[in-house]
C-alpha cells in the first residue's frame, strides 16, 4: 500500500523535474511579465488617449499600428529566428520595446501627446514583436523534456496575467496617469530582456540545420523553404485554413459585439464580470492541459473546443449574467485547451530548423483573418441583429470544430515525445512518421 501511494507522489516529482529547471523558469517569467504588460496597454492608450482629446477611433488606430506591423511582418521574423540567435533576437526586440515604452511614458508624463507619434511607437513595438514571437516556439522544447507541461505552465501563467494586467493598469491611471502605465509595461520588458540575458539555451539538437547564405536571394530561399515546409504538412495548413473561418465568422465578431450587448444591457461592471469569468476559464484550461495526455492531441484540442460556442450563444440568447459569465469560463477553457494542444503539436512535430519559420506562418495565418471579422461584426448587427450574429458565431463555432474532426490529418495526428535519452527537446516519434506528417 505505501508504494502505491507514493507512486503518484514520484511521478509528479518526475513531471516537476521534466518541466521547470533554471533556465525555463528565467523563461517562464520573462513571458508572464511581458504578458502582464501587453493587457496593460489597452487601458493605457484609451486612458491616455481620450484624456488628451482623441476618440475611439484614433485608440483603435493606435492599436491597428501594433498589430499590422506585427501581422505583416512575423513571417520574415521567422526567416531571422532561424538564421540568428533566437535569444539574441529576443533580448533585442525587448530592449526596443522597453525604449519606445519609455518615450510614450515620458510624452504622456509631459501632456505632449500627437497621435502620429502614439502610432509610430506602435508600430515600433509591432516590429519588435514581429522578431520576438517566432523564436518562442523553438526556445520551449530545448528548455523542458516535457514540451505540454511547459507550454501548459507558461498558458495559466499568462491567463493570469490576463486577469490582472487591466486591474492594474487601471490602479496605475487611477492613482498616477496614462504615463505611469507606460513606464510599468516599459519595465516589464526590461524584466523580460534580463530574464532572456541570464538564459542558458542548450545547442540544438543533433542533425538540425542552421539556415545558410547572405543576401537578398538567400533570405528569399529560406521564406521559400518554410513556405513549403508548411504545405507539406497537410495537419498544419488544414488547422490554419479552418482558423481563418474562425476569424472571420466567430472569434472576429464575438470581441467586439459581446462587449457592446454587455455593457448595453447590463453595464460595465457585468462586462467586467464576464471578462475575468473568460479569463479564470482559461486558467482552468492551462491546468487540464498540464494534467491531461491525449495520444490525439488535436482531435482532443478540437473537442475541447466546443466549448467556446457558450461564449457568444448565451449573450446572444440575452441570457443573464451569471449564465454569461459561466458560458464565457466553459469557453475560456475550451480555448486555452485547445491552444496547448496546437502549441504542443508544431513543437514536436516539426523539425527545429524550420520550426521558427513554420511558428511564423502559424501565427500570420491565424491572425490575418481577425480584423476581417471585427470589421463585419458591425455591419452584420445593423442587419441582422447582434444578438442573432452571436447566436451564429455559437453556431459556426460548432461547425469549425466538426470540420477539425472531419480532416483526417487533423484527427489521427499521434503525439510525439521527447526522447527518454538525449539532450533535452530532441523529439523521439511514439507513432510511424507517416502518422505524424501528413
Amino acid at each position: 500500500m505505501a508504494g502505491t501511494a507514493s507512486q503518484p507522489v514520484r511521478d509528479g516529482a518526475k513531471a516537476a523535474r521534466a518541466v521547470w529547471s533554471r533556465d525555463f523558469a528565467l523563461f517562464f517569467t520573462a513571458r508572464a511579465v511581458a504578458r502582464l504588460g501587453d493587457t496593460m496597454l489597452p487601458v493605457a492608450l484609451a486612458a491616455g488617449l481620450l484624456q488628451h482629446g482623441y476618440g475611439a477611433g484614433a485608440v483603435g488606430l493606435a492599436m491597428a499600428s501594433t498589430a499590422a506591423a506585427f501581422a505583416g511582418l512575423v513571417v520574415f521574423g521567422g526567416v531571422l529566428a532561424d538564421r540568428f540567435s533566437t535569444r539574441r533576437l529576443m533580448i533585442g526586440a525587448d530592449l526596443v520595446r522597453l525604449g519606445t515604452q519609455a518615450l510614450a511614458a515620458v510624452l504622456f508624463f509631459s501632456g505632449h501627446v500627437v497621435l502620429w507619434q502614439i502610432c509610430a511607437i506602435g508600430f515600433a513595438n509591432g516590429v519588435a514583436s514581429a522578431v520576438f514571437q517566432p523564436g518562442v516556439a523553438s526556445t520551449v522544447p530545448r528548455l523542458a523534456a516535457d514540451i505540454q507541461g511547459a507550454n501548459g505552465a507558461i498558458r495559466v501563467a499568462e491567463s493570469a496575467a490576463q486577469l490582472a494586467g487591466p486591474a492594474v493598469a487601471g490602479l496605475l491611471v487611477g492613482f498616477a496617469s496614462p504615463g505611469g502605465v507606460f513606464a510599468a509595461h516599459a519595465t516589464t520588458y526590461a524584466v523580460s530582456a534580463g530574464c532572456l540575458l541570464l538564459l542558458r539555451l542548450p545547442p540544438l539538437p543533433p542533425g538540425s540545420r542552421a539556415a545558410s547564405g547572405h543576401g537578398t536571394r538567400a533570405f528569399r530561399a529560406d521564406l521559400l523553404q518554410g513556405w513549403r515546409e508548411f504545405l507539406a504538412r497537410r495537419w498544419l495548413w488544414s488547422v490554419i485554413v479552418v482558423w481563418c473561418v474562425y476569424m472571420i465568422a466567430v472569434w472576429g465578431p464575438t470581441v467586439p459585439l459581446v462587449a457592446t450587448e454587455v455593457v448595453r444591457e447590463h453595464g460595465p461592471r457585468a462586462y467586467g464580470l464576464v471578462n475575468s469569468a473568460l479569463g479564470a476559464g482559461t486558467v482552468v484550461g492551462g491546468l487540464l492541459a498540464l494534467r491531461l495526455r491525449p495520444l490525439r492531441m488535436l482531435r482532443a484540442g478540437a473537442i475541447a473546443l466546443v466549448g467556446f460556442a457558450a461564449f457568444p450563444a448565451s449573450v446572444g440568447a440575452g441570457l443573464g449574467v451569471p449564465a454569461m459569465a459561466a458560458g464565457a469560463a466553459v469557453a475560456g477553457a475550451g480555448m486555452s485547451f485547445w491552444g496547448v494542444m496546437w502549441a504542443t503539436s508544431v513543437q514536436t512535430q516539426v523539425p527545429p530548423d524550420v520550426l521558427n519559420r513554420i511558428h511564423a506562418y502559424d501565427v500570420a495565418g491565424s491572425l490575418a483573418m481577425m480584423p476581417v471579422g471585427q470589421a463585419l461584426a458591425g455591419p452584420a448587427a445593423a442587419a441582422l441583429g447582434a444578438g442573432h450574429v452571436l447566436l451564429g458565431a455559437g453556431a459556426i463555432s460548432f461547425a469549425v470544430c466538426a470540420s477539425l474532426l472531419l480532416i483526417p490529418a487533423v484527427r489521427g495526428l499521434v503525439r510525439v515525445e521527447p526522447a527518454a535519452a538525449g539532450s533535452r527537446g530532441t523529439p523521439a516519434a511514439t507513432a510511424p512518421s507517416s502518422a505524424r506528417k501528413c
